[in-house]
């Protein structure tokens, strides 16, 4: 078969590079709850497709992209110079100097890719009274932040800012997932709501968020309620001021009902969907029944089925 290039992107449909290896259950976790099907292969960690893409990462930490989705999947999951090209030939904006804006809203998500938990989408507006007091407070990507600094800063930002949360709690997020089939338009209207929240404060013309799909997903939900915006959405997005401050703002508020949680029903309920996540499932199972998993869990996620009491 032939190997095409790319004209938009200038890529192949085969790509390979260096992999943290660090962060191969982090990106395992994602391809899982993103529907992509594993196997075993020798001399590799795991092997992953879908339609699109076929995706090996050897044990030698070598990642091995081919397939039509190649672009897609270098663009969305690796952080290398080949995505940096590809960003920049596509004119997505990767740092807040791209834009001109004196006031615009962040909004980024958290508890998205968390089996338990809510899931949190929080806004936070950024202009001229608050812009130089979120530098000084060192404000910068959730993910680079422990839980101490996040409960530390996010109470700093809020104290600076206009801001919106949106917390979709379990029960409610699997009502709405059952609505909306599509986690992607699911978030566009939690999105959406945190936007609209800051704009009922405050008018403001310019939005930023992370990219998980089409934009019009977001433009959509708020003309539904009368609302226009210029929206952003790139990937990388928490390197811009606003976003990162909302990813702050929606990670420290998931990690507080996370923990509500777990006090409430005297189980340790961990982050993310790992094997320790479907042995504290199955603990809560036996001990309060599989009918009331959807009141603390994301039931679509796969580890739903790797329940024993399912």
């Amino acid at each position: 078969m032939s190997r095409k290039v790319d004209e938009k992107l200038g890529i192949k449909n085969s790509h390979s590079e260096k992999f943290d290896i660090s962060k191969e259950k982090q990106l395992k976790q994602t391809l899982e709850q993103e529907g992509f099907n594993f196997k075993a292969i020798d001399h590799a960690l795991w092997s992953a497709q879908n339609k699109a893409v076929n995706v090996t990462l050897y044990k030698s930490g070598k990642i091995l992209v081919q397939g039509n989705g190649t672009e897609d999947f270098v663009l969305k999951y690796l952080n290398n110079s080949a995505q940096l090209s590809l960003i920049a030939k596509t004119a997505v904006q990767n740092s807040p100097e791209d834009h001109s804006f004196t006031s615009w809203i962040g909004s980024d998500e958290s508890g998205k890719g968390d089996y338990f938990g809510p899931l949190v989408i929080a806004s936070v507006l950024v202009d001229e009274t608050n812009k130089n007091k979120l530098t000084e407070i060192g404000v910068k990507d959730s993910k680079t932040l422990n839980d101490k600094q996040i409960g530390v800063m996010s109470a700093k930002i809020k104290n600076c800012s206009i801001f919106s949360t949106v917390v979709i709690n379990p029960q409610k997020y699997n009502e709405l997932y059952d609505k909306f089939k599509n986690l992607n338009k699911m978030l566009a209207w939690g999105h959406a709501r945190a936007i609209e929240n800051i704009l009922e404060k405050k008018p403001c013309e310019n939005a930023i968020s992370d990219k998980f799909g089409d934009e019009s997903l977001i433009k959509n939900a708020l003309l539904k309620h009368g609302r226009s915006i210029n929206l952003i959405q790139k990937t990388k997005a928490e390197s811009d001021i606003a976003v990162a401050a909302a990813s702050i703002l929606a990670r420290d508020e998931f990690v507080k009902r996370l923990a509500q949680f777990s006090k409430i029903y005297n189980i340790d309920l961990p982050k993310g969907a790992s094997e320790k996540t479907i042995k504290q499932a199955n603990l809560f199972a036996e001990k309060y029944g599989i009918a009331m998993l959807g009141s603390i869990a994301k039931l679509h996620f796969k580890t739903t089925r790797l329940i024993k009491s399912v």
